[in-house]
């Protein structure tokens, strides 16, 4: 126990005596030419990083000087096959459509006309009513009087024995 306290007591204790030394001037631990050959340094590999940089890209971006691509071209063993009957088809269209542009229609309109007006006529003919008083509307006044007249007088005429 009494040998823990004077341990304790040595390592407290200070020397009387500076045995530490002179301190370095702040010149000579700064070392200002090391700093400045290091700043030297990584310029130049900084320098010859983007250099080595942009020729890669050069390098990416550009075919390259030496030409060792081969160019193959696909060739068809059929495609004179294919172009003699694509041509005949064509033909065959040219002459469809010719003869198509060529021909006089069948439809003929007159004739259809003429039909149609024929049906109308039977059918006023045969219906109880003019026609129109069924277009007019229920709100609206269906026939005014010298029409109804002269429907009567039809109506007349129509339904007499003999006409």
């Amino acid at each position: 126990d009494h040998q823990d306290d004077d341990q304790l007591i040595d390592h407290s204790a200070l020397p009387v005596v500076d045995t530490k030394g002179m301190r370095t001037p702040a010149h000579i631990q700064l070392k200002l030419k090391k700093l400045q050959l290091q700043d030297e340094q990584l310029s130049t590999i900084n320098r010859n990083n983007r250099l080595l940089a942009s020729k890669l890209a050069d390098i990416v971006c550009s075919k390259g000087l030496v030409d060792h691509w081969n160019q193959y071209y696909l060739k068809s063993l059929n495609a004179d096959k294919r172009r003699e009957e694509l041509l005949l088809v064509s033909r065959q269209n040219q002459g469809i459509y010719q003869r198509i542009t060529s021909r006089q229609s069948e439809y003929r309109r007159q004739l259809w006309l003429e039909d149609w007006q024929r049906a109308e006529r039977w059918r006023d003919n045969i219906s109880r009513y003019p026609r129109g008083l069924a277009e007019k509307g229920a709100g609206q006044e269906l026939v005014n009087r010298t029409e109804m007249k002269s429907w009567v007088k039809q109506e007349r005429k129509n339904t007499r024995p003999g006409v």
